[in-house]
């Protein structure tokens, strides 16, 4: 906590309140990676790794590319934590997709987390000024068919997060930090059950990250993201799917105050403390009335943060425009409760 001031306060609080969106029980860094974007996946309980069928699939499963002939440009906004009240704690995304004949499709998205203006103050509890704290991923993606119903895809990206201008005392190095990591991704859409798919995405592999020297670096949430999607109806007006996920955090925090090494972790952090309670999983709904309305309702359980929020959303589109807002419910005073995304796609 002392390392950057009264900002790794705020941050840890924040991080602390929502384990399902950011591993609140992690011991990882840069968390904000965790925060799933689309106000669409996330009206679903955030149960999207076998969909992936839109410009989120970016973040979610770059598998989905392969399976997406279009153009398609995505931005999202989200007051932060809004229970905190603070107008300046946000996150925003932007992605697109753009599909190229032969070759499969492509696309790029922008992750963007503002943490607010904080005030410094030294040892001796001097105010110093304040200053800015953010964290931003830049992305790129590609994923194709290997198969007329197996897709592919990987991702990489470039982090950057800037905490504090400086180290708290005499401590080296800065608040910042910057990382590389990528991601792989599977999505299978099965020819014996028409509309079941399944997919997978192992995402944020990559070094640890510093901020003040090597020997404190952290690593990035390596995540493990399984799921099954199944349209139960599909008809011309009336579109049901049901979907599920369930996700693992490859971190291990050894008792000497070490790490494993992400591509330890992949196999070390299924006997890492209790397996089931460390899974988190995912359900959603999602109900299409032609293509012109779509609602939906979800859930997931995260026993260990013991958070269980009920989320909603809905969407209206017309034309070659897509409108998606979500609503989530986490409990009364909790710091999640009324968060609330707004999306807009545009097919080009």
């Amino acid at each position: 906590m002392k390392r950057f001031g009264c900002v790794i306060l705020v941050i840890a609080l924040a991080f602390s309140v929502f384990p399902a969106q950011a591993a609140g029980v992690s011991q990882a860094t840069m968390l904000f990676l965790k925060i799933a974007p689309g106000a669409r996946p996330t009206g679903m309980g955030e149960a999207f790794v076998a969909l992936a069928d839109d410009a989120t699939a970016v973040w979610w499963n770059p598998a989905g590319l392969g399976f997406q002939q279009k153009r398609q440009f995505t931005a999202m906004y989200a007051r932060w934590l809004p229970q905190f009240k603070l107008s300046d704690l946000y996150y925003s995304y932007l992605a697109y997709i753009h599909d190229v004949d032969e070759w499969g499709t492509f696309g790029g998205n922008i992750i963007f987390l503002n943490l607010g203006e904080t005030e410094r103050r030294d040892e001796n509890n001097n105010p110093m000024g304040t200053f800015s704290s953010f964290e931003v991923a830049v992305s790129g993606a590609y994923g194709a068919l290997i198969s007329d119903n197996l897709s592919m895809g990987i991702g990489l990206k470039i982090i950057y997060s800037s905490l504090s201008p400086q180290g708290a005392g005499a401590e080296k190095g800065t608040g910042s930090a910057t990382a590389v990591a990528a991601d792989i991704g599977l999505l299978y859409r099965a020819t014996f059950l028409r509309g079941l798919s399944a997919g997978a995405n192992l995402s944020n592999m990559g070094p640890k990250a510093a901020y003040i020297d090597r020997a404190q670096a952290d690593p990035l949430p390596t995540n493990l993201k399984f799921g099954l999607a199944y349209n139960v109806i599909d008809q011309e007006y009336n579109r049901l799917t049901i979907a599920t996920d369930i996700n693992k955090e490859l971190v291990v925090r050894n008792d000497d105050g070490t790490s494993d090494e992400f591509y330890e972790a992949i196999a070390t952090a299924w006997g890492d403390g209790d397996l089931i309670r460390s899974i988190i999983w995912n359900v959603g709904m999602e109900y299409w009335y032609s293509t012109l309305v779509g609602l939906r309702v979800g859930y997931w359980n995260d026993d260990l943060g013991k958070v269980f929020p009920i989320t909603f959303g809905v969407s209206l589109r017309y034309s070659a425009y897509r409108f998606d807002f979500s609503y989530l419910n986490a409990g009364e005073n909790h710091p999640l409760s009324d968060t609330m995304r707004y999306s807009l796609s545009v097919n080009f």
